[in-house]
């Protein structure tokens, strides 16, 4: 289900208390997301553009820092090298960040699907799968690839990077 306007975005529990939880350790925190409901006419450019500002404020009212925002608004027809489970929008964050791909090696990619962890294999980055969104643990036997990490919902992925239990 799309969110088609900022009074239909929500976060999800203690989202912004990872992020902030990141951004004190000095963590690079880059979003990557397909949102094809702009190719698609279901929502506009400019209001994923206001959903993302908004997104971006209230993760900084909680002393959180996001790094940078990429989105693919291509549909799957589209063939793009930037829509997930492609690494291309992994590949630009590096480029226009002027980060090493060697970081990679020590990097995670924390994803709510199988097409998340799918991008973090084809990228070479560490996978952290959770299930607060698409995914749940029941449907293991059907993933077309396993993730390195599992974790209940973001605060606790960000809490097994951080530990050092992980990596």
């Amino acid at each position: 289900q799309y969110v088609t306007g900022l009074s239909k975005f929500r976060f999800l529990p203690d989202v912004k208390k990872a992020v902030a939880l990141l951004a004190k350790k000095k963590f690079k925190i880059f979003i990557i997301s397909n949102q094809a409901g702009v190719s698609k006419g279901i929502y506009s450019k400019s209001t994923l553009n206001e959903i993302t500002q908004y997104m971006l404020k209230k993760i900084q009212d909680y002393d959180g820092k996001i790094d940078g925002v990429y989105y693919c608004t291509h549909e799957n027809r589209h063939n793009c090298s930037c829509r997930k489970p492609k690494a291309g929008l992994i590949d630009k964050v590096l480029k226009e960040n002027c980060i090493a791909k060697k970081w990679l090696k020590r990097a995670f990619f924390i994803g709510d699907s199988i097409r998340d962890v799918m991008t973090a294999k084809s990228a070479g980055v560490k996978s952290i799968l959770v299930f607060s969104g698409k995914e749940k643990p029941g449907n293991k036997d059907n993933w077309q690839v396993q993730p390195d990490y599992t974790a209940k919902n973001l605060l606790s992925a960000v809490t097994l990077i951080i530990s050092g239990k992980i990596g």
